[in-house]
């Protein structure tokens, strides 16, 4: 399991960005925030190092449409290889 970005960009995960501001503001309603945006690992290694952890991103961030706060980070490990079957005589 990464902890850190340099990890999980070696380990070739995916990290998606995405808006966490809710329908409301107070008691109006609002238009939910729709921006979402995969993230370069390679870019946020260059800009925070290779020792930033995974858990702080989120606290680091800010949507560019609405300029919240509240980001959530969806990561998304490599998926692991599919067990391989056993196979069956044949179906009578």
């Amino acid at each position: 399991m990464a902890e850190t970005i340099g990890e999980a960009m070696d380990a070739g995960w995916d990290v998606t960005a995405r808006c966490a501001w809710g329908k409301r503001e107070g008691l109006k309603s609002v238009r939910e925030c729709q921006w979402k945006h995969r993230l370069d690992l390679v870019t946020l290694v260059a800009t925070r190092g290779r020792d930033f952890p995974l858990a702080m991103l989120s606290q680091r961030m800010r949507c560019p449409v609405c300029g919240s706060r509240r980001v959530a980070i969806a990561y998304l490990p490599k998926s692991a290889p599919r067990a391989m079957t056993i196979e069956r005589g044949p179906k009578w």
